[in-house]
């Protein structure tokens, strides 16, 4: 459940974040889905082609390109993708199947009145065995196109709660491979507050043992105006 839990916080706050740097701009959400042919046709680069694609024909056109996407797994067994991405009004994306861009089944293409509510709807319908069936390899979410602010913003909440007590646009951490989290600022390792064990009878449980001095105590901390902070 933490590693659901972590993926619906990242692509809702990536999704709230584009949409509040597009305040007051004449911008739509657009929700394309890409679906495979066949079952196992399936590879790692076929998604990020896509978006370099789509990247390329906005550029062309003067716009930046936003977007979050999510993996699901379909019944049969096959990955698609839902792809949540924003467009100026009077632009349309052509459907990526029909320009070639996407040869490997059908694409959908909607417009997105709730943005946020259709990510969490697709997220939703992973279980605590998320990434289970998914083929070796797979992302299960993507995100880019937001500013310098909105990527720190982002990457605030993406933190453990623990992290985010302690860490703010000043000094945010980072994961490093072997090492834990650090700060970004001063380079301070930040070791974790819970001691993971397991009783006698092998049920594991966690005890937090200690508290950063100065923490903040409301987790929304300095972001608490973003809507759905807490979420």
């Amino acid at each position: 459940m933490t590693r659901l839990r972590g993926m619906t916080r990242s692509v809702m706050t990536a999704a709230r974040m584009h949409e509040f740097e597009l305040l007051g701009r004449r911008w739509k959400p657009v929700m394309v889905t890409l679906t495979y042919r066949e079952v196992g046709e399936w590879h790692p680069r076929h998604i990020s082609e896509l978006t370099q694609r789509i990247r390329v024909w906005l550029r062309r056109r003067g716009y930046e390109f936003r977007y979050v996407w999510v993996g699901e797994l379909q019944q049969r067994g096959a990955l698609h993708y839902h792809v949540l991405l924003w467009l100026p009004r009077g632009l349309t994306l052509p459907k990526p199947d029909k320009q070639g861009w996407w040869r490997h089944g059908s694409t959908r293409i909607e417009w997105a009145r709730k943005p946020a509510s259709y990510l969490a709807k697709y997220a939703s319908k992973l279980d605590s065995k998320v990434g289970i069936g998914f083929p070796p390899g797979a992302r299960l979410h993507g995100k880019g196109g937001l500013a310098e602010y909105g990527r720190s913003v982002a990457q605030w909440f993406n933190l453990p709660q623990w992290a985010r007590e302690v860490c703010d646009l000043a000094g945010r951490a980072v994961r490093r491979k072997g090492i834990g989290l650090v700060d970004r600022q001063s380079g301070v390792c930040l070791p974790t507050p819970w001691r993971v064990s397991r009783d006698p009878s092998g049920t594991m449980f966690a005890e937090r043992v200690f508290s950063y001095m100065n923490a903040l105590r409301g987790v929304s901390g300095p972001f608490s105006w973003l809507p759905g902070a807490a979420a």
